[in-house]
């Protein structure tokens, strides 16, 4: 069978052809039964204009076969039914013969019927092209069905928006919402855009992001994502992302173009089902030719034999189903707060060995504070003040510590030129001086000497104008989850796990020691941390992958590099969550295991389907072959199994939550 093209995206399997037949303006692409791609009226409905022919043929096929009637007029019957019901296939395999593209579905089908009826099987040859054209039906429509329950699940962004203005409320198009509008969100009411709350305070849902099944509490102050259910108070809220950005329409982006990155498993069938079409149609005319002539039966008997043959070698099941599963265990990952950019990335998250950490925001809180000021030569105020003013420009968790503790409004008047060393710190002209605030690099860099110390926590180091004015600790504390979920980790046979960050070594081992790691790698600039996961990639198996899991975008060069890069996409930054081929929604580490046992449980799906499909296949081409299957056993082989594997394909769409 010629490669199968998906232009709608939806891991169908149906060929890529004439325009779609459902009208919907989907720009989606036509089988040669129809669209399936699980449009409003392709697939997933059945349509009067589909169903209406079918049953005209089913009528004609049966008055033909109980009717008492002449064979000439039984003829005329079978031949109306099996031209009513198959039009659409003789006319797909006709233009792709006249393309050079012989071997596909539409071909073996007319052949197989086309056949039955030159050798005066007439009941038959209408029988294979009406029941298949049937089959066809169902199965489209439990393919549209199937990719409808999916999309549903993800149809999370509300289109509008409840904007506030002079103290009114007017429904206006989200996507006509700016950054710093107010709107309003009544209970009951799905959140349509990212935002702060300003006013109000609620229990949020957040199961269509996190697949949490418990509220959230949510204040002034707090931040709110669009896609979460107001369950009970009313909220104002400061919007702080366009339509486009928000966190519902990231979901739905990703979720859409998963489809395009190919599993492994996809792409052998794909190539599988190039040369095997090809194969088996020799075969069948080996079977028609080769016994005859060599006196071992009657032509009419192998022609029907190999007729059979090519009807039971249709391989749709293992096309079909295959991407269905993968995308099924895509859908169910997003139910549960972790969005999968492809099924490559869900496949090899399957065979993970080893799990590199970043520390900061991903197995710690994230949120610092001073807790202890060190000065020498100055007062603890003053160095508080240095530090506060020349990070005033800076974004980092740890800069925002530090005008945290410093407490008072930053006057930028006094901050002159700043820039930044990635991964060492900044250096500012504060009241006319020269402010390094920053990690012992940056000082040694200035040729200005620190203090050998053991810190209980991160060390920023203040000079100005240099001389060595003291150091600020920065506490961070490890999140409540990141302990058990290491140990999740090994119970699922991951190896080795590491934590790469660029904290002080003793501050950073000691949140090693905490949650459990085997192996701590400390003062690592971004370049640093790619050259150490590099060494990792150099020590794991052939078949094992790396997986990687930051926030920040020093991490993004390492999410890159990775085999899967894991994103904290609560925290992280929009350079992280690009890089990264994974995302969990809510930050929340538990998210790690679930992923990787939704993974093999997709891939065990998927591996069933395989399996079922070649063996029931294998069984009915043998018999087929040798005579004892028949036209109605060659249609169950080809239709029958592919349903049976796309509804089993469904079940990894409610695979279970890690608990």
């Amino acid at each position: 069978m010629e490669e199968y093209k998906n232009a709608c995206g939806c891991g169908c399997g149906h060929h890529e052809e004439a325009a779609c037949s459902c009208h919907s303006g989907c720009g989606h692409k036509e089988s040669a039964s129809g669209c399936g791609c699980g449009c409003e009226s392709g697939g997933g409905t059945l349509e009067r204009e589909e169903v209406l022919p079918l049953v005209a043929a089913l009528v004609l096929f049966f008055v033909g076969l109980l009717s008492p009637v002449g064979e000439i007029f039984q003829t005329l019957l079978y031949g109306m039914a099996y031209l009513i019901s198959g039009w659409k296939v003789l006319a797909h395999a006709g233009r792709n013969i006249l393309k050079g593209q012989v071997f596909d579905e539409a071909f073996l089908m007319s052949v197989a019927s086309l056949g039955a009826f030159l050798i005066g099987d007439f009941g038959e040859g209408a029988a294979v092209m009406l029941f298949y054209n049937i089959g066809e039906l169902f199965q489209s429509y439990a393919v549209g069905r199937s990719r409808g329950s999916i999309t549903a699940l993800m149809d999370i962004r509300p289109d509008t928006a409840n904007l506030l203005r002079n103290g009114q409320a007017t429904e206006v198009p989200a996507e006509s919402v700016a950054v710093d509008d107010l709107i309003l969100v009544k209970a009951g009411e799905r959140i349509p855009l990212d935002g702060v709350v300003v006013e109000g305070s609620s229990q949020l849902d957040t199961a269509a992001l996190t697949g949490e099944a418990v509220p959230r509490e949510i204040n002034a102050g707090d931040q709110a994502l669009a896609g979460c259910v107001n369950l009970t108070g009313v909220l104002q809220i400061k919007v702080t992302k366009p339509f486009g950005e928000s966190t519902a329409s990231k979901i739905l982006e990703l979720t859409e173009h998963a489809g395009a990155n190919k599993a492994k498993a996809e792409q052998f069938i794909t190539k599988f089902a190039r040369y095997y079409t090809p194969a088996v149609v020799l075969v069948a005319a080996v079977i028609a030719v080769v016994p005859p002539l060599l006196g071992l039966g009657t032509w009419a008997d192998f022609i029907h034999r190999a007729l059979t043959f090519l009807v039971i070698s249709c391989p749709c099941a293992l096309v079909i189903s295959v991407p269905m599963g993968f995308f099924a265990g895509i859908g169910c990952a997003s139910r549960n707060g972790i969005l999968v950019k492809g099924g490559n990335y869900l496949e090899a998250l399957c065979t993970a060995e080893t799990v590199a950490f970043d520390k900061t925001g991903t197995l710690t809180q994230g949120t610092f504070r001073v807790s202890e000021r060190r000065p020498k030569g100055c007062g603890e105020d003053q160095l508080l003040e240095w530090a506060a003013l020349a990070e005033a420009y800076s974004t980092h968790p740890i800069a925002q510590s530090l005008r945290a503790a410093y407490g008072q409004e930053i006057n930028l008047a006094r901050v002159g030129e700043v820039s930044e060393a990635a991964g060492n710190g900044v250096k500012a002209l504060v009241d006319g001086k020269e402010v390094l605030v920053g990690n012992a690099r940056l000082m040694k860099s200035a040729g200005i000497e620190v203090p050998e110390a053991t810190f209980s926590g991160t060390a920023v180091h203040v000079a100005v104008d240099g001389v060595y004015m003291g150091l600020l600790l920065i506490g961070d504390t490890v999140k409540p989850e990141a302990k058990g979920v290491l140990k999740k980790l090994k119970s699922l046979g991951i190896q080795k796990t590491v934590m790469l960050t660029g904290d002080h070594p003793s501050a950073a081992q000691e949140i090693g020691r905490e949650v459990g790691v085997d192996l701590v790698k400390a003062e690592l600039l971004p370049g640093d941390k790619v050259s150490a996961l590099e060494n990792l990639l150099h020590k794991k198996s052939q078949k094992g992958t790396l997986l990687f899991i930051g926030d920040g975008m020093n991490d993004a060069p390492v999410l890159a590099r990775a085999d899967v890069g894991i994103a904290m996409g609560g925290m992280g930054t929009d350079a992280a969550i690009e890089a990264a081929d994974v995302i969990i929604m809510d930050d929340d580490l538990n998210r790690l295991p679930t992923a990787i046992r939704i993974a093999r449980q997709t891939r065990r799906i998927v591996i069933q389907n395989v399996v079922f499909a070649l063996c029931v296949k294998g069984i009915i081409l043998v018999l087929g072959a040798a005579g004892h299957a028949s036209m109605w056993a060659a249609v169950f082989a080809d239709v029958g199994v592919s349903l049976l594997a796309v509804l089993n394909s469904m079940r990894a769409l409610h695979l279970k939550k890690e608990r």
